[in-house]
């Protein structure tokens, strides 16, 4: 009798089986990933800012308003999942920069991330 060579529709299934369990753990764990990624660029965007005001405040003598009166790009991948925000206080100098996450982005569910003029961060477990 001649052997027959090749697959069986039985271990076909059970492979595709396997590779639908496979997919179905790693695809969330891929897309927890991929929005740590975003929210680590948008941190040290905020640090560079923070970086930025240091500097600024060394030059003039307060803190700056805007981004843009730091000189300092948004980075487009920031941009479009983040709203960044610089607020100042006069005496004595102070600002805190915020990114808020975009509600319709994919970064939605994230918390609001802030620094301060002392260096605070929060919320402190996700930095």
């Amino acid at each position: 009798m001649k052997r027959q060579r090749g697959v069986t529709l039985i271990e076909l299934m059970v492979t595709v089986a396997i590779i639908g369990l496979l997919s179905a753990i790693a695809y969330p764990a891929y897309g927890q990933y991929v929005l740590r990624g975003h929210r680590s660029s948008a941190q040290a965007y905020l640090l560079d800012l923070a970086h930025a005001q240091s500097q600024y405040l060394a030059d003039n003598r307060a803190y700056a308003d805007s981004a843009e009166d730091l000189g300092v790009a948004t980075p487009a991948s920031v941009a479009e999942r983040y709203e960044i925000a610089i607020e100042t206080g006069a005496t004595p100098p102070t600002y805190t920069i915020t990114a808020t996450p975009i509600t319709t982005g994919p970064q939605a569910g994230d918390p609001e991330l802030t620094i301060n003029q002392a260096g605070t961060k929060t919320p402190g477990d996700k930095w």
